[in-house]
This record gives structure tokens, sequence and C-alpha cells, in this order.
């Protein structure tokens, strides 16, 4: 359903949060995920905590789906005292299988997490095969 691409995805993220780097449009850092399968559905949640609604960016392109974000810093004429969260761009991208729906993707934005679910494709629903009975099956002969 899902591919992972980058293995070096978790030591990137890891050095921007030692060396407190902020993501760049050219450079994002990374945003945590959960992917599972719910029944029909395949759901993805990405954390996204002080992100306004209209700084997310969902695109898919074939079966490439992006998810980027940005947190803005507060305001210009502020002295921060302490400056913990990190700031910038996020971004993701999912390399989604062919046994997903992506034209029909729901998106829902709430306390701070977007929540994706992806319906599975019809034609990778198991389904059972009737099987006909043909030219050589037995007959009965009658005397």
């Amino acid at each position: 359903m899902l591919m992972r691409t980058d293995p070096f995805r978790e030591l990137d993220r890891l050095t921007q949060q030692v060396m407190g780097t902020a993501g760049t449009w050219s450079r994002p850092t990374a945003m945590p995920m959960d992917a599972y399968r719910d029944g029909e559905e395949f759901v993805v949640s990405f954390d996204l905590p002080g992100v306004a609604l209209d700084a997310i960016d969902l695109d898919v392109e074939r079966n490439v789906l992006t998810v980027k974000a940005e947190r803005r810093p507060v305001g210009k004429d502020v002295e921060m005292q302490v400056s913990e969260r990190p700031l910038g761009v996020f971004s993701r991208q999912l390399f989604l299988g062919d046994s997903l729906d992506t034209d029909h993707i729901d998106a829902k934005y709430d306390a701070g997490v977007l929540t994706l679910r992806i319906p599975i494709a019809e034609r990778a629903k198991p389904r059972k095969i009737a099987i006909s009975a043909g030219e050589d099956a037995p007959r009965q002969i009658d005397a």
C-alpha cells in the first residue's frame, strides 16, 4: 500500500532537531506520521500542531502524495524568551500503491492533526470468482 523510500529521513530529522535548523522550501523538515488500514480505507495522520489550515498544501500526482506545511513565527516585533518549537517548512511524500483510490481522498484537519482517508480501490478488493462447468464435464448416460 505504502512505500518508504528515504532511509536517511530519520537521521535528517535527528540532525535538524539537534542543530536547531528550520526547514526551508528547498530543504523541508520531516513531519511525524502514522499510517494504517482501517477496513476498506487506508488512513494516514500527520502531526502539524500550530500550523494554520491555509499553510497546508496537499497534492496528488499519479501515485505520489505530497504534504507541505509551514509553521510561521509568532510576529516580527516579538522578543522570544524560549523557542523550542520548530519553525519553517515541513514536508512528506508518500508513494501510494495502485490498490488505493487516489481520486476519492478525504482530508480533515482537527486539533493539529491532518488525517487522510484513502479508500481501497474496487479492483484491489478480494472477490469471489464464479466457476462454470466446461464441455468436458461428466455427463449422465441414459440407457
